[in-house]
């Protein structure tokens, strides 16, 4: 694709039936969009059928404000389908919470230094102090919004009211050690990434790898979701796991732990920046 950000990318759903596919490429063929990327799948339980298609913008004789209209009437409306329409020069914006652990947020700031996501981070929340260290070091804002059970509500208020004037796209929860209120999940719909220490569903409650270690497991894992309003039930975008023996110790089972959970959520960030999720009842489509 080179460095040729004029492109649009379409996910879609709707009802299976013939047709469809032939029906999109030639939306875009006919009206000379270059498809640079296809994929289709077809859930046979349902009947749904799940597609992304990205194409060059260069040529294309629809205009982009119009393409979105274009597609409702002439095929969403027709065939019954849910789409989302991406730009691909539209840098999507991510705001990172945060509390007191740090190995998420190196991970995702270093990635993000390195050039290796096409997003725009333009600030860090968090309920502590402790990682402000770290914003600074890479130049990133750091707003603290101290909460307690008295102060929730109106913190969590305050904290939209940043997100919505900074037009943010996407949450994520770098290990942010509060439970996110409904209020905010019905505002971003899958459109918050959290990560689990564990490879859900499995042990819960406190002190996960002490409850493992005592269970003598052979294996631990991390998974990231989208939250929703079932706690740590939303729908996953990556899992991990690593092997471990009876010569691990609990400090040996937290650092393999953290390990996984950074590495596991910033798979999960990449696929949701780059477009290639697409979520249908509670569990997700993702594209290669």
């Amino acid at each position: 694709m080179g460095n040729n950000k004029n492109t649009a990318q379409l996910l879609l759903h709707c009802p299976d039936m013939p047709g469809i596919l032939a029906e999109v490429t030639n939306f875009i063929t006919i009206n000379k969009g270059n498809i640079l990327y296809l994929d289709q799948y077809v859930d046979r339980v349902d009947n749904i059928f799940f597609m992304r298609i990205e194409w060059q913008l260069d040529d294309f004789l629809i205009p982009r404000e119009k393409i979105y209209d274009y597609f409702q009437t002439l095929y969403a409306q027709k065939y019954d389908m849910k789409f989302k329409l991406h730009f691909g020069d539209h840098l999507p914006k991510l705001a990172i919470f945060v509390s007191k652990m740090s190995h998420c947020l190196y991970d995702i700031l270093s990635r993000y230094a390195a050039g290796e996501w096409n997003c725009e981070i333009p600030f860090i929340i968090s309920n502590h102090e402790n990682l402000r260290g770290v914003a600074d070091m890479f130049g990133i804002p750091y707003h603290v919004f101290p909460i307690t059970k008295e102060n929730k509500t109106e913190q969590e208020q305050k904290e939209m009211e940043l997100l919505k004037s900074n037009g943010v796209d996407t949450i994520v929860l770098a290990r942010y050690m509060q439970i996110i209120s409904d209020k905010m999940i019905e505002e971003y719909p899958n459109r918050i990434i959290n990560i689990h220490h564990s490879f859900l569903p499995a042990f819960i409650g406190a002190k996960p790898y002490n409850q493992a270690y005592q269970r003598g497991v052979k294996i631990i894992g991390a998974t990231s979701h989208y939250v929703t309003k079932d706690l740590d039930a939303g729908p996953i975008i990556e899992q991990d796991v690593v092997n471990i023996t009876h010569k691990d110790t609990v400090d040996d089972l937290i650092m393999k732990g953290k390990d996984l959970e950074k590495i596991v959520l910033s798979r999960a960030v990449k696929k949701d920046i780059e477009h290639k999720i697409l979520v249908y009842n509670n569990k997700t489509i993702i594209f290669s």
